[in-house]
């Protein structure tokens, strides 16, 4: 067996490498590629760098284990597939390879040149270099259009973030099966035009500079900057925590200098990291749990400076050309674990945001204001509606990885103006609407919005926002097939049956809502029952239950399945409609007939009785109308929620303990 996608076999992949990062990208590729039974090669020159990487993701796949993230089958298969060798010999045959050796060219020009004698003529040569060009790593490689750079951030077995540098020289059609790889099993990549450092790296080692000069300047000692500048970025470790982690002092101060030298000459290694690098000690950071005191007035002072530093070092890159903003917002979030900057930025509004950066400048020889931010004297647009045409069908992505793609007011409305300029285009055939990553499509509505709601008037009116969004939808006069590639769930599969057909990989779909509290209210009351029938739509109304993708096809309500790569089948169902092969039936707009009564099945224990009432008086009422008029009763019935003591019991519950807790409904 092997792993096959898009064209490509993956019947070997390897890591050359087994120091700090190595064993850990290997171990994110086994946990991929065991199901396919795809040997996973970590090679080293040193058997005791072997020794311990080895030890190091056994250690890692025995707690995966304990915390259940892995079943003991699953753990078993991983680690099976796994070979530490020092025989190059073992990377005879594989068809990706990821060097993860020292930041050193020579040694990596090395490592290139024994790949190209030992993989086949088509394998992709990458590296994870987290500062060098791929140009520079590459320069000496007699086929450069199969060679980019793939970076890794710490933890690589868990960041989802990757960045994708092709060089000049690489074929773009391999740069973009790179990308939707490292989508299809499970990282969230973006790419970048080659510079050195790339985009995040300049952000995060600039920031860690920033903290480093903070303390020469006296803004407190390293332990109250570190704590300060995680709470004043929202960052899930400090700058000088992070440096501990990643045991990257050396890096830092080597990547500091050469940033100086390529970037700017505000970056350099600062002393205080160069008396750091002499005691060869961590920093004095706090412990987990130990509190650390400063002053309120340190803090403002912090928190003013550093993130003038911050939005600084942000709009560099944007001015460089490298990436831009959409990929910076959710780059950064994902493998920083940083207050997003453009929306920071819009929170505060762009004038003081700006100011912020030139008082920072002002303290600092070398830092330059961005003319990015010179320029914008309007909040900044993020999209988080992506679009990209393949062969006359425009895909849009969904993509809020934090989130898992929950809908929001902004989504709905980039998805509006993206639909309107496709209608407009000739060039395009249709609409393929997915979610970023591979964890969800769409899974839900953002919990916050419904928490809002603080009357049965507002739920009504959010309620008949969404239900009018998703009736452009369903009435566009191009076709729509949504492309299922992971959780679809409550507004997902509301959203997924306003589509004129779904294409799904092997993923769930369903409404929790009654676990909330609430009813479906999108038009999840209305559209089930007339995809699939009443009484089974019924069942997953009132249970809150998904099913599989299988199950759903079998119903009727997904049109195919398939193992990999759902954008491509749902693409080409696209052009099959567009040309007259494939006639998609639509939804019947019409009351439905034989619709029952009642409903013979009791609520569930566990959920509210008040809300499935709720529930099956919209779902029986709503079928016996058009579909406009039952939608009509579904904000009406949803309002009728939000009288409830359980909707707000629901909710909270959700909100302080998480999906798997049951919420205690008092029925009222």
């Amino acid at each position: 067996m092997a792993y096959s996608f898009q064209g490509r076999r993956l019947g070997k992949v390897a890591v050359v490498g087994s120091g700090q990062i190595g064993p850990d990208i290997a171990l994110h590729l086994s946990k991929v590629l065991a199901p396919h039974q795809t040997r996973v090669v970590v090679t080293d020159i040193s058997q005791t760098a072997l020794d311990s990487g080895r030890r190091r993701v056994e250690e890692k796949v025995r707690k995966g284990v304990e915390t259940r993230s892995f079943k003991p089958e699953q753990a078993e298969a991983m680690l099976a597939c796994l070979v530490f060798s020092a025989e190059d010999s073992e990377l005879e045959g594989a068809e990706l390879v990821i060097e993860a050796a020292t930041e050193a060219l020579e040694v990596k020009r090395g490592i290139v040149a024994r790949l190209e004698r030992l993989c086949p003529p088509d394998a992709i040569l990458a590296s994870n270099s987290s500062h060098l060009q791929p140009e520079e790593i590459f320069s000496q490689a007699t086929r450069p259009e199969r060679t980019l750079v793939i970076h890794y951030f710490f933890p690589a077995e868990r960041n989802p973030a990757v960045e994708v540098v092709p060089g000049k020289l690489t074929d773009a059609s391999l740069a973009r099966w790179v990308m939707k790889f490292y989508e299809a099993i499970g990282k969230i990549p973006i790419t970048v035009k080659s510079r050195y450092g790339y985009a995040i790296d300049p952000i995060f080692e600039g920031l860690c500079q920033a903290a480093m000069l903070g303390v020469e300047a006296g803004w407190g000692s390293v332990l109250q900057v570190d704590a300060m500048a995680a709470r004043a970025l929202g960052l899930g470790v400090g700058p000088f925590t992070a440096a501990n982690l990643t045991g990257g002092n050396p890096i830092l101060d080597h990547g500091l200098t050469e940033m100086g030298q390529r970037l700017s000459n505000w970056f350099a290694s600062p002393e205080l990291l160069k008396e750091q690098l002499e005691r060869g000690q961590p920093w004095e950071v706090a412990g987990r749990g130990q509190s650390v005191e400063y002053s309120d007035e340190a803090y403002r002072r912090v928190e003013r400076l550093l993130s003038g530093a911050y939005f600084g070092l942000v709009g560099q890159i944007l001015d460089a050309g490298i990436s831009n903003v959409a990929d910076l917002e959710m780059a950064l979030e994902m493998a920083l674990v940083v207050r997003p900057p453009f929306g920071w930025m819009n929170e505060m509004g762009p004038r003081e945001a700006l100011a912020r950066v030139e008082e920072y400048a002002r303290t600092q020889t070398g830092f330059e204001v961005p003319n990015c931010l010179k320029a914008q004297a309007v909040p900044w647009e993020i999209p988080q509606v992506l679009r990209e045409d393949v062969e006359g069908v425009a895909v849009l992505s969904i993509r809020r990885p934090r989130v898992l793609n929950a809908l929001n007011h902004e989504v709905l409305a980039q998805l509006d103006r993206h639909l309107q300029a496709i209608e407009a285009d000739p060039a395009i055939l249709g609409v393929v609407l997915t979610g970023a990553g591979n964890k969800a499509f769409v899974s839900g509505s953002d919990i916050g919005i419904l928490a809002a709601v603080s009357s049965p008037e507002e739920g009504e009116r959010l309620s008949g926002f969404f239900q009018e969004h998703f009736l452009r939808l369903e009435d566009y006069p191009k076709p729509v097939v949504c492309a299922l590639n992971g959780l679809a769930l409550g507004g997902g599969c509301e959203l997924a049956a306003a589509c004129h057909a779904r294409v799904a990989g092997r993923v769930q779909i369903g409404q929790p809502e009654v676990n909330l509290g609430i009813i479906p209210a999108a038009g999840g009351t209305q559209r089930l029952a007339r995809w699939i029938g009443i009484q089974a739509a019924a069942k997953i109304l009132r249970s809150g239950q998904p099913i599989s993708a299988d199950e759903a096809q079998r119903l009727g309500f997904v049109h195919q399945v398939v193992d990999q790569d759902p954008v491509h089948a749902a693409a080409e169902l696209v052009r099959q409609v567009a040309r007259g092969e494939v006639v998609l039936p639509p939804i019947p707009r019409g009351p439905l007939e034989n619709v029952p009564d009642s409903l013979s099945e009791p609520c569930p224990d566990h959920l509210s009785a008040a809300v499935d009432a709720i529930l099956c008086r919209a779902l029986l009422q709503g079928a016996r109308l058009a579909l406009r008029e039952g939608l009509e009763l579904e904000r009406q019935a949803f309002g009728d929620c939000c009288r409830l003591r359980d909707m707000r019991i629901g909710l909270e519950n959700f909100l302080s303990h998480g999906p798997r807790s049951r919420a205690q409904f008092v029925n009222a």
